[in-house]
């Protein structure tokens, strides 16, 4: 019987370096346990441009027939171009074979059950674990079919029913994919859209040559820093490999966070649809909660993670929600997450201000200090946050994702890694020195 690590199944996904931890052959045990646990008929099966993709989706596809599930093979995609075949079309599931923005060793996946719900560690990733490891395996009388389905240009009318097209004016945009699942959409997306368009890293490649294709890590965003300046563009944008997590730069090459541009998303959203609910995420959040109480909206704080925030868009029917790290989900997206949206969105903001994205941005820059995430290795979890709690007793405490402080003057989160012994840490303030200080205030008491 093949041996299954049980460290792959994560909080909300599945993730293993191949081939010693997960390959085509834990893939079809992986498979298996999903028909059992989501009983599907029809399942959605996609995957990202690892090396390591081909032998997997097959693994996955032979498991899927094997138990009398129909497949239908989407190919090479995004992620959520995965939730959207499964939420528009009706099926009754789907799994993408994807690593994220991990390393080029590493692969794994990303299951939903219909509608594009996720399945995370609330919902079924453990029970998933606990089928596979047992050795479960099925064959049912009746093979399951296989159809090829090609959903790109549905997908890209999907995108672009969220912004009018007419009103955008051309700009001139640098794009960063990351040898990702990106490239392709771009290029349909570019054929509705009048834009002068350059694209660096643009083919897939799962050997992802230029190192690990996330853009949140600082170096990965110079050569498209350099070329927004150089060419004179109005602004950049960077997706990660598969696609779900984007970010931009204004015409200075200034990267622009998450934050910010979950604050200016939610902000938008709210002038259409007058007292919705936003879900937002504990590691930054000031400048979001102003947006929304201002708009009149109401901000709704949530765990950390792409399946607990999808659970909850769901749940209070929020009209958008926002994750520092890039994720970003909408109402008219089936609740889910996508990472092409909030780039149409962006061009219908800039086309409509009249301006420069910069000058869209600025209010928030000037407002609003805070940290990048920083993460730091401790040796004991538990006593980290416990010794965090005690120190800071007179703040205000939330429980929600790690620990939150509140003062009036800054604000932090703590919280642990779900698969690393180091906790990640989030500071904001309202100015500059008050953030210097209270970042190394905590850095010096973690590190203790």
């Amino acid at each position: 019987m093949i041996q299954i690590d049980s460290t792959i199944f994560r909080s909300y996904d599945i993730r293993g370096i191949y081939p010693d931890q997960i390959n085509g052959a834990v893939a079809y045990k992986i498979a298996q346990a999903y028909c059992k646990f989501v009983s599907p008929k029809k399942v959605v099966l996609g995957r990202d441009v690892r090396t390591s993709g081909p032998e997997l989706f097959e693994g996955a596809k032979q498991g899927l027939i094997d138990h009398g599930v129909d497949v239908v093979d989407i190919g090479v995609v995004s992620t959520d171009m995965m939730y959207f075949a499964v939420a528009n079309y009706g099926y009754d599931g789907g799994l993408v074979i994807t690593a994220s923005h991990n390393p080029k060793e590493y692969n794994g996946a990303k299951m939903v059950r219909a509608g594009g719900k996720p399945i995370s560690s609330d919902s079924g990733v453990f029970d998933i674990r606990d089928i596979a490891i047992s050795g479960y395996e099925y064959r049912a009388p009746v093979a399951g079919q296989v159809e090829i389905l090609d959903i790109r240009q549905e997908y890209i009318k999907k995108i672009l029913s969220f912004v009018d097209t007419s009103k955008i004016k051309k700009f001139k945009v640098v794009a960063n994919t990351n040898f990702g699942t990106s490239g392709p959409m771009l290029r349909l997306l570019a054929e509705s859209l009048p834009m002068d368009l350059t694209v660096v890293n643009e083919e897939p490649n799962g050997e992802f040559p230029k190192g690990r294709p996330d853009p949140l890590i600082p170096s990965n965003r110079d050569e498209t820093i350099e070329l927004v300046k150089k060419s004179g563009a109005d602004l950049g944008v960077m997706w990660d490999s598969d696609a779900d997590r984007v970010f931009f730069l204004d015409e200075q090459g200034r990267f622009l966070s998450g934050y910010f541009t979950g604050a200016i998303l939610a902000e938008y959203f709210l002038s259409q649809y007058p007292k919705a609910k936003v879900i937002i995420d504990m590691k930054l959040n000031w400048a979001i909660i102003d947006t929304v109480k201002k708009a009149g909206g109401e901000a709704l704080p949530n765990k950390t993670g792409h399946s607990y925030f999808k659970e909850r868009m769901i749940a209070e029917d929020a009209v958008f929600g926002g994750e520092v790290s890039g994720h970003y989900f909408f109402k008219d997206f089936f609740y889910l997450d996508n990472g092409m949206i909030p780039f149409v969105l962006i061009l219908a903001m800039l086309s409509a201000s009249g301006g420069k994205l910069s000058e869209i941005y600025q209010p928030y820059f000037d407002k609003y200090f805070a940290i990048d995430e920083t993460n730091v290795p401790v040796k004991d979890l538990a006593k980290t946050l416990d010794l965090v709690k005690e120190q800071y007793s007179d703040a205000k405490q939330s429980f929600i994702d790690g620990i939150s402080l509140e003062y009036p003057t800054w604000r932090a989160n703590v919280r642990l890694s779900g698969n690393e012994p180091l906790v990640r840490l989030n500071v904001e303030a309202r100015d500059a020195q008050t953030l210097k200080q209270k970042t190394q205030e905590l850095l010096d008491l973690i590190k203790k």
